[in-house]
């Protein structure tokens, strides 16, 4: 048996490696395969730390939880041919979320190309309506010029952030490097993009904002470096605020201009909405009149697709969001604003009121008829539990809606705009490797679960510290729910209350079943001192989420909600009986 071919210091794949570690690179995240032997033993060879998985998605899920947490690139290497089909949805998921994540991959040596080799397929053209960038590498001269493009590409510098990726056939990584080639200016590490504003749009954003009665800030992903500024400026504009999924805990919940509670309201009532690096997608009723009545818009973001989707703005200023709102901070200076105080003062209260009575609910809340918990009473227990500076990855499809109301967090990842359910425990394993010193929780459902509970092998394995929380109802609740009202039948949608703790302890967690909630409290501490850990809870089917209620299961025709799909309807309707 001839032995595989030397992988030397020169070659492509050791030039990957070294590149990479001149960005910064601690981690990659992937699941090994003969077509890209070569960069992950160049990998190890440079002390760039394997996190190696069960399934490639889960590798992009944690390279896009590493993109997050760390602020920088996340990397993801997977093989080729079902390799990178299966990254796909891990792929499309940072897509949607516009987050920095390099794939990397190989492919058959070039003498086999076309003949039938195994694995053999083109991956860039299943990946490129995916991806901000998508190349074969077929030159050994050109790869470093092509890592440094993707890179860039991938942390937005002059377009949309987002996933970016590059395959190289297995020949090429073992072809040499001519050191020419190897200009030290391809090894600067990249980062993302500050661009100034400009001074006329900042003046015109502050003399709108300042202008305002009831102004409204609602942040996305384009602010997460803005906390300091946006806190600041949200006190002296005395302006409400809403947070999302891309930003939850960027504010923290003791200041006052925080009235989550009061969404719908102050939607309807503000008459500025300044928009932080989010888009205006169906969480946010696209920005339309019909829910948002007369507001004028400003929209803030360092790329196109925060800032003129749906909904253009008085005031649109492509920059960084820190850089901007502390230059309308300087520009309005010692200016009063015209904002209602006694608006955000009752909005407030009412938002704490609610709040409260939230909290309150889901403490008592009342087991089902079959006498399993409410999912309320794991999310009160948790609450009572973990550490404020927790890191929270919420997961699921009903369980998402009762974790993302019922679950403050400093730091909060989830499904995304995609609804890329089972990214729970993938997320969470990147979450404790990246943040060690933090406590990770990861609250799922038991359906979303099931699509990566295997990787609880890999949090083993490479001793990542997360509890896992599974609310196990044994159904796909949303679903069953829509079915029985809308179709008066259940179809396909019923699960077992299987016995993950069960599945956990064989992996080699410490993994217990809870069926009583006065249970709860005690399990969760002990979980917590023996991670990685595992509570598989028992909760009733019949708890209805607000999701459940809200129309999202039967996806309405113009709207996402019900609510915000009968008003759509009769705005449009009005305008043809002026």
């Amino acid at each position: 048996m001839s032995s595989a071919p030397e992988i030397h210091d020169q070659s492509v794949a050791a030039l990957i490696a070294r590149y990479l570690k001149s960005q910064g690179v601690k981690r990659i995240y992937g699941l090994c395969g003969g077509h890209i032997m070569p960069i992950w033993m160049r990998l190890d060879a440079e002390g760039i730390q394997i996190i190696d998985v069960r399934d490639e998605r889960a590798a992009v899920y944690m390279a896009h939880a590493e993109a997050e947490l760390g602020n920088g690139l996340g990397v993801a290497l997977v093989t080729a041919g079902p390799g990178v089909t299966n990254a796909m949805t891990g792929i499309a998921y940072s897509h949607v979320a516009r987050s920095s994540v390099l794939v990397l991959s190989g492919l058959p040596p070039v003498p086999q190309g076309n003949r039938g080799a195994l694995q053999d397929i083109t991956h860039t053209d299943l990946v490129r309506s995916i991806t901000r960038y998508a190349r074969t590498v077929y030159n050994a001269d050109l790869a470093l010029q092509e890592l440094d493009e993707a890179v860039c590409r991938s942390l937005g510098q002059g377009g949309e952030p987002g996933p970016t990726y590059l395959d190289f056939p297995v020949d090429v990584l073992r072809r040499r490097v001519s050191p020419a080639v190897e200009l030290a200016e391809r090894f600067v590490p990249r980062s993302f993009n500050s661009i100034a504003p400009n001074d006329a749009e900042v003046r015109a954003a502050v003399e709108l904002l300042w202008s305002a009665k009831r102004p409204l800030v609602i942040s996305g992903r384009g602010a997460k470096f803005s906390s300091a500024a946006l806190s600041e400026l949200l006190s002296r504009l005395g302006a409400a605020y809403l947070d999302t999924g891309e930003s939850k805990g960027l504010v923290p919940e003791s200041h006052p201009s925080v009235v989550a509670a009061m969404r719908g309201v102050v939607m309807k009532q503000a008459d500025v909405v300044l928009t932080l690096g989010r888009r205006l997608d169906f969480q946010l009723a696209y920005g339309s009149p019909a829910v948002f009545g007369d507001a004028k818009f400003v929209r803030i973001a360092d790329c196109a697709a925060e800032l003129r989707d749906n909904r253009r703005g008085e005031v649109e200023i492509l920059a960084s969001c820190d850089l901007t709102l502390q230059a309308m901070l300087e520009v309005a200076a010692e200016r009063t604003p015209a904002a209602d105080k006694t608006w955000l003062e009752n909005l407030r209260q009412q938002h704490q009121e609610r709040s409260e009575k939230l909290s309150l609910s889901m403490r008592n809340a009342k087991p089902g008829s079959d006498g399993l918990m409410h999912p309320n009473q794991i999310l009160s227990a948790l609450r009572d539990v973990v550490d404020d500076d927790a890191i929270l990855v919420a997961d699921g499809g009903d369980f998402l809606s009762f974790a993302r109301v019922g679950l403050p967090a400093s730091t909060y990842l989830d499904p995304g705009s995609l609804g890329c359910i089972g990214v729970g425990t993938p997320l969470g394993v990147a979450a404790s490797l990246v943040c060690p010193d933090k406590t990770v929780v990861v609250a799922t459902g038991d359906g979303a679960f099931g699509f990566n509970a295997m990787e609880l092998d890999t949090a083993v394995r490479h001793n990542a510290p997360l509890l896992v929380v599974v609310a196990n109802n044994g159904a796909w609740a949303i679903e069953v729910r829509d079915q029985i009202e809308s179709y008066g039948k259940v179809v396909g949608t019923r699960l077992k209350f299987s016995d993950y703790a069960a599945m956990a302890k064989g992996l080699g967690l410490y993994a217990e079943r809870v069926e009583r909630a006065e249970d709860l409290k005690a399990a969760i501490e002990r979980a917590l001192a023996n991670r990685p850990a595992l509570l598989d809870v028992l909760v009733t089917p019949e708890a209805v989420s607000s999701d459940a209620k809200s129309g999202l299961a039967w996806v309405p025709d113009l709207q996402a909600l019900g609510t915000w799909d009968e008003a759509e309807q009769q705005w449009r309707q009005a305008s043809f009986n002026p």
